[in-house]
């Protein structure tokens, strides 16, 4: 392996060999599952992105087109990009709740499963802070490093630039798959000026091993994913619940059921999870009880409450109000109870959240 100190400067293809193959190690060492390298070219993506875009797909996610190229040509966005380190990290709580055993409790508040621990955003920074402190400290100060991290906070197009690297492959459900992990993992990146070796074997492209199967398909409850390989986020109820910020339209308060966070069933449903393993990583374990937490619970928070249990969590980000909304339909959508409708009557300030549990009221006086 390269050593840290050397004084000369990394120049020659079978030194930067070297040093593609030490990153892989590294970042292994430093807990990620897979790292990959690749190139940045994306004409496909790009061509797929605009695609998708000008069916209007995106909805009100406004930030998927303002960046223009940025996100479908790296260097762009920074310049003298060369090379992107792509990072797999696996997420599933090892002793979370059975995600269907709480979907068919309509008392439950059902979570996706990536949001019950700390914010992925941090952990995964932080991971590839680490490796980049690491790599530079294998490059000579002769030959000049750029990099810059991301995961999920830029437009980079994660998904496309995994499996380009070898990660994955890309399910129809536009998830990357893995073929020896299935799906439960976060992706994140390092785009660098060095000239990285990227034609290693560990970093060819995964052959697509969906074939004929439609599960993810079948089974997603909005019917978001209109064709293979093509989401419709205005269906999705990942978007509905955390990017939408304003009402839900009433067509797809019932198909939520008790889903207040995201939504997990295209990965819960899908065979190549069966190969997926926990993770390792302590800070995505459950905190607060979030696994197998009530509706009617979550509904009487104070506001100071729900900053309090969720700092430091992906789900603080869509704020208290937003919170309500998604409860207020989890609870119309909950078997009538006393506890239900009594949770439900109690004043709201919200105009927003008003309105949802105005309709949650209703379907409790329609089913009785």
């Amino acid at each position: 392996m390269t050593d840290s100190n050397t004084n000369s400067a990394l120049k020659t293809s079978k030194d930067f060999s070297q040093l593609s193959l030490d990153i892989k190690q590294w970042g292994l060492a430093l807990g990620f599952d897979h790292i990959g390298i690749t190139d940045t070219e994306l004409k496909t993506a790009e061509a797929e992105h605009q695609a998708w875009i000008s069916k209007g797909f995106h909805g009100e996610m406004n930030y998927m087109v303002k960046h223009g190229v940025k996100r479908t040509q790296p260097a762009e966005l920074v310049p003298n990009t060369l090379r992107v380190i792509s990072a797999r990290l696996d997420y599933l709580p090892p002793q979370a709740a059975d995600s269907e055993s709480v979907l068919n409790n309509t008392s439950k508040a059902f979570i996706s499963r990536y949001a019950l621990g700390r914010d992925y955003h941090k952990v995964m920074r932080n991971k590839l802070q680490q490796l980049c402190t690491q790599l530079q400290a294998a490059v000579s100060p002769d030959l000049q490093f750029d990099y810059r991290v991301f995961t999920d906070s830029a437009p980079v197009m994660e998904v496309a630039l995994a499996e380009k690297a070898g990660l994955g492959w890309r399910g129809k459900h536009t998830l990357l798959i893995n073929k020896n992990r299935g799906s439960w993992f976060f992706l994140g990146e390092i785009y660098t000026n060095l000239p990285l070796i990227t034609d290693l074997k560990a970093d060819e492209v995964s052959p697509n091993h969906c074939g004929t199967c439609t599960t993810c398909i079948d089974v997603c409850p909005t019917k978001a994913i209109v064709a293979p390989y093509q989401v419709d986020a205005r269906r999705c109820i990942s978007y509905l619940t955390i990017e939408l910020k304003g009402s839900v339209p009433l067509e797809f308060r019932p198909l939520i059921g008790n889903r207040v966070y995201g939504c997990d069933d295209c990965q819960l449903f899908c065979p190549w999870n069966k190969f997926a393993q926990s993770t390792k990583v302590d800070d995505f374990n459950v905190k607060h009880g979030l696994d197998n937490i009530s509706l009617v619970d979550c509904f009487s928070w104070t506001e100071n409450e729900f900053k309090q249990k969720m700092a430091g969590s992906a789900i603080h980000r869509i704020g208290y109000e937003q919170w309500l909304r998604n409860i207020a339909i989890g609870l119309g959508n909950a078997q009538t109870s006393p506890e239900v409708i009594e949770a439900l009557q109690r004043p709201q300030t919200s105009e927003l959240v008003q309105e949802h549990v105005a309709w949650a009221l209703s379907q409790h006086v329609k089913s009785q």
